[in-house]
């Protein structure tokens, strides 16, 4: 049986990474571009290969879509991120390095952060 559903997992097709950034952000609504997040609330990354970097700060995913670098992006990296304060900003620079060789592989200068959070509930007529 764990044969048969690999071998399901292997034939379907593989999404691009925009259609995985699609995905993860199904049923939510982009807020207005902020310049900083506050990293403590920051629970997890992802990258998206060549594209974004999505920063979860649970109830809101913060899209980063470097002005600079972004074709470096490679979600087998690691992120290296050196902070003056606590939050991360528009202005700054995230270092990439590869996680079998530990060597920098590049950096991407930081955009502005794009909020998305999933749109409030709406109570059912007659409540």
């Amino acid at each position: 049986m764990a044969l048969t559903a690999a071998a399901a997992d292997a034939a379907k097709p593989k999404l691009t990474p925009e259609q995985q950034l699609a995905k993860a952000l199904e049923g939510r609504v982009a807020g207005a571009p902020v310049d900083c997040i506050y990293m403590p609330t920051i629970r997890s990354t992802q990258i998206y290969d060549k594209i974004a970097i999505v920063y979860d700060a649970g109830g809101t995913l913060y899209v980063q879509k470097p002005r600079v670098g972004a074709e470096s992006l490679d979600n087998d990296d690691v992120l290296v991120t050196r902070l003056t304060s606590s939050q991360l900003c528009s202005i700054d620079t995230v270092h990439l390095v590869d996680r079998t060789s530990h060597f920098q592989r590049g950096f991407v200068g930081l955009d502005k952060f794009v909020p998305y959070t999933k749109p409030p509930k709406v109570a059912a007529a007659g409540n």
